[in-house]
């Protein structure tokens, strides 16, 4: 009974001030995919500290934790992963009609050598000792677990003042030979981080016309899905 009497013992404070929730909020609305880095741009040691132990404190399912961050600061090697980059954005480019084409072709969509550093956060799938907990019925909890660490690094990013860009555009196959990752540990996120030249009142695919925020209403459910606005069309660009 004692120890169960001390579990619901509070421990931590069950809200925050309107000054630490505003900027919650703040961070989270401010987030944005950089491209853009200012030159000689470094991180500061104890900043990125803070940031990938941000990451670290994500949940996972069962407690897993089944992430892991590659620092990769060689220019020589970005340098190979932007070639990568470059090769599945010209098939990429591809699935788009002409105009949309030349839309897309003029993206900025990486920062891959600009970037200070480059970090590829990691999901080690190999068999463990024991089956994880809560991963039964949806293994791929333990992907999306990674997912969660993406995200806190993110927005501790944000909060530091340090802009962070995912590049999906890239083989996973070169960034396992290239990260000499083990069988069973998988490429979830490549990401270039650095100070940015700015962070955008709007994401930038937002800004550009290349698609619209969604509304909320849209989005939430009431007990069962239900239809909502296709996404489909094309949005016009902006001028």
């Amino acid at each position: 009974m004692a120890a169960e009497e001390e579990i619901l013992v509070p421990q931590e404070a069950a809200a925050f001030g309107d000054a630490a929730r505003h900027a919650v909020y703040e961070v989270i609305r401010t987030r944005r995919d950089i491209r853009h880095f200012a030159p000689d741009g470094a991180v500061a040691a104890d900043v990125l500290e803070r940031i990938l132990d941000a990451a670290h404190h994500a949940p996972s399912v069962g407690f897993s934790q089944p992430w892991g961050f590659v620092l990769v600061r060689d220019l020589e090697q970005r340098t190979r992963i932007r070639e990568s980059f470059l090769r599945c954005r010209a098939r990429e480019a591809e699935r788009f009609p002409p105009a949309r084409r030349a839309q897309y072709l003029a993206l900025q969509l990486e920062g891959i050598v600009d970037a200070a550093l480059n970090v590829c956060v990691t999901v080690d799938l190999r068999p463990a000792d024991e089956a994880v907990l809560g991963a039964t019925a949806q293994p791929d909890a333990v992907r999306f677990s990674a997912c969660c660490a993406v995200q806190n690094l993110w927005l501790a990013a944000r909060a530091e003042g340090i802009g962070v860009g995912w590049v999906s555009i890239v083989e996973p196959a070169v960034l396992r030979t290239e990260l000499a990752l083990p069988a069973g540990v998988e490429p979830i996120a490549y990401l270039c981080m650095g100070h940015p030249i700015a962070f955008r009142s709007q994401p930038m695919l937002e800004e550009v016309g290349w698609r619209p925020r969604r509304a909320l209403a849209d989005v939430v459910h009431e007990g069962r899905w239900q239809q909502t606005t296709d996404l489909v069309e094309q949005p016009t660009s902006r001028r």
